[in-house]
């Protein structure tokens, strides 16, 4: 074969799609001769985001066609691959078998020849059934197959991600209708699960659930054998389709910080290529959180910006800014975790935090609330020791908005990092009310504090302070719209001119 004719060679992708094999069975049949180890090469521009590739001869589409054809005459693996090692070499038509060919190539088609005879398998390759719930037990990455071949639905296209709870989808129309022993797959998750899911949380296991899903799920985890809990847990699962076939499953659940990761691998596949995939721990978990399903969630959006930056920057030196905003932002954190925030995207001295509305969890506006009124008393320590340290007289003051919509969430990749954002208005407005805020003060629009309930209104103080002569009167409980005070406090109007209309109020 001449090297520099790329139409005789073929891809590993392509010999995947146009024969319509798995991965797993193509490397078999490197390991057992029936095919030659690859040529690997860098695709170039072909192939965008592909590091290496393997390439085929063309004939050894000819070869998976005979394969076939001798399965079909009742012939065993072994007899086939003894088959395949009588044949003379699989030869280039210049002379050379594929396997010898060592020499560089023109045109750089050959760059190495790989020592081992597995193609590497990554994420987007795996055509095993594969998702990724996280501790809700909510989908967060979910393959085609698993789509498919698991959930007869298709997940991606489920826009809130309460909704995409499995057990929730384990309870839908498509699943039952597709698989007839479903209650015994529900059984299994539970017992995965089992060791951190207390029986008492069955009433609250997913948005809408009712009595008799909530008595099943009872029967079904008082029955389930809780599966032990490692890095790796495997068990089997048969499957009893509708249309009477059965298929076997080797499911394989990984656990991380982040949820827990199954790959169901059929049984007369083999399981190695999974298995050296799910070692690669962090670039797993990596890739899974790069490709997160974007969801629509109820949120309360906290932004929060530290006063006179410019200026406090202007009176340290280098190194000590970068400190001080280090500490600032160490000394937030545990307060953020406490009331269940998630890190968004850090603006050098500013920051953005959402709080998702979650079953159990506590109602999301309040925990914004709690939490930066929690920050406003740690702000107030942390500028004292600030004061003694450098002998000064300033203040540190988070000015603080909050704003409460209904948002697209995900995740953006941003250089090596991976940075939880939503999109929307309810950012946007929540960052010009920060913007708008003084001296640590916490705004607060009243969409967000329509969302409260009577206790949760009770618990806190708010309202609207107007200057009356020569004295400030406070109205409790009350809203006023940002063009009004604006004009009280004599501030630029074009910068709040998306927000001038909207009723907000003041948290004390």
């Amino acid at each position: 074969m001449n090297p520099t004719d790329l139409y005789e060679w073929i891809s590993s992708k392509e010999v995947l799609a146009q024969s319509n094999i798995s991965r797993a069975t193509l490397n078999n049949y490197i390991k057992l001769g029936i095919l030659p180890r690859p040529i690997v090469k860098n695709p170039g521009a072909t192939l965008k985001g592909v590091k290496q590739i393997g390439y085929f001869p063309l004939e050894v589409l000819d070869r998976i066609s005979k394969v076939r054809q001798l399965k079909r005459e009742n012939r065993t693996i072994d007899e086939i691959a003894a088959h395949f090692q009588k044949m003379d070499p699989l030869k280039a038509k210049d002379g050379d078998t594929i396997e010898k060919r060592t020499e560089p190539c023109p045109v750089q088609i050959c760059d190495t020849i790989r020592k081992d005879s597995h193609l590497t398998l990554t994420i987007d390759e795996l055509d095993a059934p594969a998702y990724l719930i996280n501790h809700r037990f909510e989908i967060e990455w979910i393959n085609d197959a698993a789509q498919k071949k698991i959930f007869n639905q298709p997940v991606r296209t489920i826009e809130e991600q309460a909704s995409r709870n499995i057990f929730k989808l384990f309870f839908r129309w498509q699943f039952h209708d597709h698989v007839q022993n479903w209650q015994q797959i529900i059984g299994a998750h539970l017992g995965i699960v089992k060791q951190s899911l207390p029986r008492s949380d069955m009433p609250t296991l997913f948005s809408g659930i009712g009595e008799n899903e909530i008595h099943l799920l009872k029967t079904l985890y008082d029955d389930a054998s809780a599966v032990e809990c490692k890095e790796i847990c495997d068990l089997w699962a048969r499957f009893e389709l509708r249309d009477k076939t059965i298929q076997v499953y080797h499911i394989y659940c990984m656990h991380f910080r982040e949820g827990l990761f199954f790959v169901y691998v059929p049984a007369e596949e083999s399981s190695s290529d999974i298995l050296n995939l799910l070692g690669q721990r962090r670039s797993i978990i990596a890739d899974l959180l790069r490709k997160r399903i974007p969801s629509l969630a109820s949120l309360s959006v906290l932004v929060a910006d530290l006063q006179d930056s410019v200026r406090i920057c202007a009176e340290l030196l280098p190194s000590e800014y970068f400190e001080l905003i280090n500490q600032l932002w160490e000394s937030l954190a545990g307060c953020i975790e406490k009331h269940e925030g998630i890190y968004g995207k850090h603006a050098g001295d500013g920051f953005v935090y959402y709080f998702i509305n979650r079953p159990n969890g506590g109602n999301h506006v309040m925990n914004s609330i709690n939490c930066a009124k929690e920050m406003r008393e740690r702000i107030k320590v942390f500028s004292e020791k600030w004061r003694v340290r450098k002998g000064w007289l300033n203040d540190f003051y988070l000015n603080i908005g909050i704003n409460e919509g209904q948002e697209f969430c995900g995740t953006i990749r941003c250089a090596s990092n991976v940075e939880f954002t939503a999109l929307g208005d309810t950012i946007n407005y929540a960052s010009r009310l920060s913007d708008f805020a003084r001296y640590g003060s916490i705004w607060v629009t009243k969409n967000a504090i329509n969302k409260l309930g009577p206790e949760e209104l009770a618990s806190i103080r708010f309202g609207i302070q107007r200057q009356n002569g020569e004295r400030m009167v406070f109205a409790e409980n009350s809203f006023a719209r940002v063009a009004d005070m604006l004009a009280e406090h004599d501030r630029p109007t074009l910068k709040f001119a998306d927000i001038a209309t909207i009723p907000v109020t003041e948290v004390f």
